[in-house]
């Protein structure tokens, strides 16, 4: 008997959001192939998964060869994986530092693009995972927003590549997670003073569970095809506007 599950690829489906999104896709009877530097040990009965360290450019095409081995269609790939690197000056952060989380955050997901763009497989939706920081510009966030915004144009790029396919980068807004602890526990914030946002949002319905989160990603797909091909998309310009626009009127300003 043929298997008609969708199917999903999730990369960074160990923990936070990608264990999220696995989880909900799940629930949603796909079928999940995932890669992580760690193993998806939570779902290892549900998911199909492989070893894969981002930060080895020249490993991913072999993982990927192994994960999706006689697949023939995708009908979503949430290129998720990322890293935040340090809260700090752009001044102060060494090139080598910077071209370290471009690997991750850019050049590992062009690499995975590429290996899609080759293998023949039919994808009917591609949504890397951004954030606001790639056009809000707030001190401290160098490395992150820098490949976050890169991020976005590799995306906008591959949109004229992938026949048939709609891609987008998407800000899921806030989201509980290692990062967010990282940020919580910052204290300088009055040379980083977008960090007080961030902070203040824990307890409050502003930041999401990975669950949640993953499940506000699943249910806007369809809005998100309505978006121009190779779009930036802010989920909260959808789900919650007036959030959106304050967070706009704050933000790429010196001091905020």
């Amino acid at each position: 008997m043929t298997d008609t599950s969708p199917r999903a690829l999730v990369t960074g489906n160990s923990s936070g959001l990608g264990l999220g999104l696995s989880h909900a896709l799940l629930d949603r009877d796909y079928r999940v192939y995932g890669c992580s530097r760690r193993g998806c040990a939570a779902l290892a009965d549900r998911v199909t998964d492989v070893l894969c360290d981002l930060t080895d450019l020249d490993s991913i095409g072999p993982a990927l060869d192994q994960l999706l081995a006689g697949v023939e269609r995708l009908e979503v790939v949430i290129l998720n994986a990322g890293i935040l690197g340090e809260i700090e000056d752009m001044s102060r952060l060494s090139v080598e530092r910077l071209r370290e989380i471009m690997d991750i955050n850019v050049w590992a997901n062009k690499v995975i693009l590429d290996w899609l763009l080759a293998s023949g497989i039919e994808i009917e939706q591609i949504v890397a995972i951004s954030s606001g920081a790639a056009v809000l510009g707030n001190r401290g966030w160098g490395g992150y927003a820098l490949s976050k915004a890169s991020l976005n144009m590799l995306c906008r790029l591959y949109a004229h590549e992938f026949t048939g396919t709609h891609v987008s980068a998407v800000a899921p807004g806030l989201v509980d997670s290692r990062i967010i602890d990282t940020l919580c526990e910052q204290t300088d914030i009055e040379r980083f003073p977008a960090l007080k946002r961030i902070q203040d949002a824990r307890g409050t319905d502003t930041l999401l569970s990975p669950t949640r989160a993953a499940e506000r990603i699943l249910e806007a797909l369809p809005s998100l095809r309505e978006f121009e091909n190779g779009s930036f998309v802010d989920l909260r310009q959808i789900l919650a506007p007036e959030e959106y626009a304050a967070l706009m009127a704050r933000g790429n300003r010196p001091g905020h």
